[in-house]
Parts: C-alpha cells; structure tokens; sequence
C-alpha cells in the first residue's frame, strides 16, 4: 500500500496537494505497520483461493532443463510409496481412534503449499485445504524474525478457519530445503477427537461461541530445528482432557514425516533437485488440464440439488444447502447461493474451505478416482458463495459441528454429477445414489477404568451404507465417505481402554434401506452401556431423524429417519446377570415392548449433547443407508424375496414398497400375482398424476408454514433469505439478502423451558387466586 501526504496551504490561501511518501518514508509506514499489527487473522486471499498457484521462477527453470515423462512417474510412484509407507506407520502407531481406524493422511506439497500427492489410503478432503496453512506460513512466517522457516522446523495446526476439515484435526507440516530454499513441504494429519472444547471428543454439538470450540490453533512452529518444544507442548497438553494422547501423536506425527523426508532425500539424490521439483509442479498442472478436458466432456447446462439439516443438534429447524452446478465448455461453476445463513450461537456453522474440502471428497473418490490426489483437482471449477452463511460462516461463528455443512456439500457434488455424467459414453467412475452422510457414532468421554481422563469417539461412523449403483445394490455398512479405507474397530479393543460395552455392535437394521431397483447399503444399530467408572458420559452429533439426510437416484427412495433412543433409571447388566434371556437387545424392541420395568424410555432427534451416564443406562443409534437407486417397481421380485428371508426387510416393505406376493412358508415369489399388485400399483400411481403446472399451484406455497423455523432461500430465483429472527417480543420471520439480515441467533432451550414453566406457574396461581376469592 502507497500512501500520500496531503499538504494545506496556510491561512493566506493556497492550492491544495498531494504528493507520494519518498521510498524511506513509505517503508517507515510499512515497518510502524508491521511492527503494530494488532491480531492476524486468516487471510481472506489464502483462505478463499482454491486455485494453485502460478509456477515460481525457480520452478520454471527446473522445468526448462527438460522432462522425462518416464522419469516423472517413476517419482510420482515413489512418493506415493513413501507417503503409503508414513500413513501405516501413524495408523500403527497412532493413539487416537481416528489413527487407529484410519481417519488421517500424509501428504507431499510443493514450495508454496499446493498438494501434489497423498497417501493412496486415508482422507482425500485433506487435499483440498492444507494448501491453505502452508501459504500463511510462507506469507507471515518465513521472514518474520521471530519464527521463521528452517531445516527440521515443524509447524501444527487444526483451526478450520485456517484450513483443515475440522478442529479435531491436526496436522503436522514440515519444509523439505535445500541451500537455505524450501523446495517442498511434507504433512501428516490425523482426526486426534479430544481437543478441550466444551464437551470431550473434539466435535461439540453444544458449541455456542467459537471459544466453546476447543484448541484453535493457527499455524505456528512447535518443532524447532529437529527438536520438539516442550513450552509448547505443555501448553497443549494442559488446554486438552487427553494430555497424554497429545504428546503420543505429536510424536508419531513427527515420526512419520520425518520418515517420508528420508525417502523424499533417497529420491533428490537420485535424481537431482530440478527433477524433483520439476515432478511436483508438473504432476498438479498435468490434473489442472485433465480436469479441464473431462469437464468439457460433460453435457453443458445446470443441475440443482437442495438439502436441508433439520436440526441445529440442540433443537429442531429447517436449514437449506443450496446448490446448482453448471456446466459450460471447459468451465463448472458451484453455487451455493441461497444457502441458509449462519447461526451465531449453534455449533453446525462451517468456513467455505471445509465444504470444498468435501466436494474434493466427491471429486477425487466418486467422480475421478484415477486422478492423482492433489489440490488441482478442484482447481479449475469455481466456488460461489455468500459469506456469512452456514456453508460459508464468518470468523465469529462457532464451528465445532461444522461437517453438517460440510457432508452436504460432499452429497451436492455427488448427485449433480451421478446426473452430469449419465449420458457421458466415457464415464470414469460408477453412476450411484448418494452415499450415506452422517457422523452416526457415540461421542464419550469421562474417567475411565484405569483412572484416566479421556475424550474421544467410537470408529463406528465409519460404516456408512453405500449408495445403490445403476447396476447392483449398495454396500452395506462399508465405509465412511470421507475415508473408503477406513475401518470399524474392534468393541474387544476399545474396552481395554473405556469403561463402556457396545451390548450391540453391529447388526443391520430391518427396513433401514434406500429402497430402489437396486436398494442402497444398509446401516447398523449400536446399543452402548457404561460401567464401572465415577464419571462417564455420550454425546451424538446427528442429524436427519426427522429430515432425510440423504435422497434416492432416478426414482429411488432416500435413507429412513433414526432417532437416538434412551433407557434411564436402570441398569442392564444387573437385569442380564439375574436374567440371561433379557439379553435380547434391539432398538425396536427394547422401545415397543418397554422391557424393564421402572427404566424412563425417551427418543429424540440424534443432536444429544454431553449426558452423564449411571451404570448401566441403555443409549441406542443406528446408522443410515445409502439411497436407492431406480423404481421400486422394477426390483427383481426375488431380490425381494431374499431380503425377506434374510430379515432384512419386513413384510410391509416387501408388500408396499416392493410390490411382491410371496409364499409365507417358502419364500417362493407369486410371479403372477406379483405381476398384478405392481400393474395395480402404476395405475394407482396414473390417477394420482396431475399436469405439471396444476402440482405447482397445490404443491408449492408463497412461503414456509408459519411455526417452521425456516432459514434459507424460499424458491430458486430468489437471493433473499428467509430466517427466523429472535427478539424481546418473541420469534419474527425476516427475508433479505444475507448482507441485511440481522444477527441471527436462537434462545437458549433451558430459558425456553423455564419461561414456559413460570408461565404455567402463573397460570395456575391466578386459577388459585381465583378459587381462593369464589371461596372468599
């Protein structure tokens, strides 16, 4: 920035001017500036900016020596080894669950930060935002005096606003250098869970500010020169529940990149610097162009997918992800204008380059999964939003549930294209239904056996139900869509180290299936149980169990809603030790039948925040389905049939969904019969059709209904939003642009419910006031 004196003639007149600061006077300014900066935030330019970078002079000289594209794959290959070989060791080595079962990555970076290659296993949505922490440490860092970059240095990061997918994630980011240059960067990051916010686990649902949120650590250096600072570490350690999980994973961190930098050296010396840096640079602009050309392979034209959260994890709205994908040439633009705005004191906001890190995870898994894993992959498309929404929160919003916007993103992406690409001759992945999209898994914390404090989560969300394909059913239960090769766990292990039995791990859910021509993967229940320990407690972050979180494909259905369901006030092991035979554990049936006498039985929506748990106390889930995929009329009857064999339908279903007449006995389907329920069925189907614009007049409204708390575009042309402002005089329903609404925050649930019960108090004192004066 330039700046100008402005010089005033004096009280006798004279001609205003201005003139530019001398070079010494300028850098004067720049350095009082500098040395006064108040607080750096993310940088909006770096935090934004999706695109790679330009090719540095350096780069361009590498690449002017030549290329041998031979030589090149032979490096790529190489590096995705070493990224492999560092990836199983944090896996192996790693204390947190997320290590254990996969839920982390490895990564190689250019100079100046793009992601040009990452471990074959783990999370592929890290490729599209660890750009973004190595570019703020070259911008603020390298020269600053007091930090700076240095052979052996290692920077650690988590906060979203900075780039990472969320806060439980932390990262570790090392420079490769040569000469006193930074050639390179290396990475581990790895989901810890446990990171001091308001409720252990890492991922709060009861976040209401973003200091509720937990460590937020922008980038800065805690390994200086090969050595770990222990100042720092100890900081982290005390601002945790787990301090013993933050130094072990520190350590493997460390220990990983520091053994692809081993590899990464053995590959320099063979092939020298240039070739090196000239593979990295090439590998990202070759999957720039790529992209580009399978893009315009694309039919051109616009396909709009909304979704909607139906909850806020502490009480129940409708909240809108918009989203149109168009196609044009060479050129995809993402809009997700119209989106609802963020809520300032609920935990489910998320930064944009969370979202994008999920489109990535559709991009890279489920539209092009041949492609290298590298920033450039989403590099070409661009991003449209409004900020200040809830798929584009401000710095202020809190974001400790942030990948319930995020998960939308990823299934935005992943229908647009299931519909781009169906007419493609050339397709390059399979055309599917969505895949499941929540984070169905138990959140604990507390003290456990062994006398412990710890905050974590079960690795059972990383079952999801796979969405059906046009061409056989989904997998069920098969893995979650950040990570597909990423496992479940093991129950027998983790009660070595928590004072919780899962009494049902893992049993597929009757009826809990996209239903279609081919039906999508089914989900599992989970039933949980502490005992044993003073101080224990779950927590769920779920949402869909009112709203379908996920949709069918070309006539498909979507997945069923499950609520969180609850059994207080007794103690099931005590029961199962009396009684063996009430070891016969399901959701269904423990909530129809109300088995145990004197136990409080609750469901409720799946946003449960931290709730202490007394032995033996029953907390049961189940997770969703991926959608269905083509018209239930068109299953293959005796696919049917086999379901319901197997149990995995019901007779309902079968009947009423599937249009299938079988034998009660035997199984054997009523071809006939059969053929005459679904004829009946497409007739009833005939004569409840109306034309096009008669649905549209008795369908769609001018507005949401009056008691729904509605935020978001109401109608696709529209860029006002409709949101439900709280004030003194209670809720009002507002509609303006994102940039004139008012704050938007919701009342806090437990004034809600007292204000309700002293008006009731009321209520009932003026009944009595009443009956005391008649009496009088």
């Amino acid at each position: 920035m330039t700046l100008t004196v402005n010089e005033t003639s004096n009280a006798s007149g004279g001609d205003e001017a201005s003139k530019p600061l001398t070079d010494q006077e300028q850098e004067w300014v720049d350095q009082f500036m500098d040395e006064t900066t108040l607080f750096l935030g993310p940088d909006p330019a770096i935090m934004r900016s999706h695109q790679i970078t330009s090719r540095s002079a350096y780069e361009e000289e590498c690449i002017a020596k030549g290329i041998d594209p031979i030589q090149i794959d032979r490096i790529r290959k190489r590096l995705a080894g070493a990224l492999d070989e560092g990836y199983e060791m944090c896996e192996a080595m790693g204390a947190a669950p997320g290590a254990k079962w996969g839920d982390l990555t490895t990564a190689i970076y250019t100079a100046e930060g793009d992601v040009t290659y990452l471990s074959c296993h783990g999370v592929i949505a890290f490729s599209a935002i660890l750009h973004h922490p190595i570019r703020y440490i070259m911008k603020y860092w390298k020269d600053e005096p007091t930090v700076g970059i240095n052979p052996g240095d290692g920077f650690i990061h988590n906060d979203a606003r900075y780039g990472n997918v969320h806060n439980t994630d932390q990262s570790m980011i090392t420079p490769i250098m040569r000469d006193g240059q930074i050639i390179a960067w290396v990475a581990a990051t790895i989901h810890e869970g446990e990171n001091g916010a308001c409720e252990p686990g890492g991922m709060p649902s009861g976040s209401e500010t973003p200091f509720d949120d937990g460590l937020r650590m922008s980038p800065f250096k805690i390994v200086e020169k090969g050595e770990l600072r222990r100042d720092l570490l100890t900081f982290l350690q005390h601002s945790v529940r787990d301090p013993k999980l933050q130094l072990a994973d520190l350590k493997v961190k460390i220990g990983a990149v520091q053994r692809i930098q081993e590899r990464v050296d053995s590959i320099i010396d063979e092939v020298g610097i240039e070739t090196f840096v000239a593979a990295l640079r090439v590998t990202v602009e070759d999957v720039e162009q790529e992209v580009k050309r399978r893009i315009s392979e694309l039919p051109d034209g616009t396909v709009t997918f909304n979704q909607f959260m139906d909850s806020t994890l502490k009480e129940n709205i409708l909240i809108k992800f918009a989203c149109k994908v168009t196609v044009k040439g060479e050129n995809m633009t993402v809009d997700l204008r119209g989106t609802g705005p963020e809520i300032l004191n609920r935990a489910i906001n998320s930064p944009l380059c969370s979202v994008k890190s999920m489109m990535m995870q559709a991009i890279l898994a489920f539209w092009w999964p041949d492609l290298p894993r590298c920033t450039s992959a989403m590099s070409p498309i661009d991003i449209i939003s409004d900020e200040h929404t809830w798929a584009d929160a401000g710095y202020d919003a809190p974001m400790g549930q942030s990948l319930q916007a995020s998960f939308r993103g990823f299934s935005a992406l992943q229908t647009a294209f299931a519909k781009m690409q169906f007419s493609n001759p050339e397709k390059f992945s399979n055309v599917l239904a969505p895949w499941f999209n929540q984070i169905n898994t138990f959140l604990w914390g507390g003290l456990t056996q062994h006398g412990d404090q710890v905050g974590n989560l079960c690795a059972d969300l990383n079952g999801m139900g796979g969405g059906a394909k046009a061409f056989r059913d989904g997998e069920d239960a098969v893995s979650p869509l950040f990570c597909a090769m990423a496992d479940t766990a093991e129950q027998e292990v983790m009660e070595e180290e928590v004072p919780f039995m899962q009494l049902v791990s893992k049993r597929i859910v009757r009826d809990n299936q996209g239903f279609g021509k081919n039906s999508g993967g089914m989900g599992y229940e989970m039933i949980v149980a502490a005992e044993g320990t003073p101080m224990w407690g779950f927590m769920t972050v779920t949402s869909g169990s009112k709203f379908s979180s996920v949709t069918g494909m070309f006539g498909g259905y979507g997945c069923s809603t499950n609520p969180l369901a609850m059994v207080k006030g007794i103690n099931i092991y005590d029961i199962i030790r009396k009684d063996s035979s009430q070891f016969d554990l399901s959701m269904e049936r423990i909530m129809n039948d109300q088995p145990y006498e004197g136990g409080k039985y609750t469901t409720a929506h799946m946003g449960l925040q931290f709730d202490v748990a007394k032995d033996g106390e029953l907390y049961m889930i189940a997770q969703g389905s991926g959608g269905g995929y083509g018209d239930v009329l068109e299953r293959d009857p005796e696919s049917v049939a086999k379901d319901l064999e197997l149990g995995r339908i019901s007779a309902h279903v079968a009947t009423t969904i599937y249009g299938v007449v079988w034998d009660a006995e035997t199984f054997v389907v009523d071809e006939e019969a059969t053929r005459q329920l679904r004829h009946d069925a497409r007739q009833a189907r005939l004569s409840r059709g109306k034309p096009y614009k008669e649905f549209l007049e008795s369908y769609v409204q001018i507005e949401p209904p009056k008691d729904l708390l509605y935020y978001g575009s109401w109608g696709d042309e529209t860029d006002e939003l409709t949101a439900t402002h709280f004030t003194s005089n209670g809720p009002e329903r507002v509609k303006a642009t994102v940039d004139k609404l008012p704050l938007i925050m919701i009342p806090d649930r437990r004034e809600v419910k007292i204000e309700k019960l002293e008006e009731r108090i009321r209520e009932l004192e003026t009944k009595h006031n009443e009956v005391v004066q008649r009496r009088a």
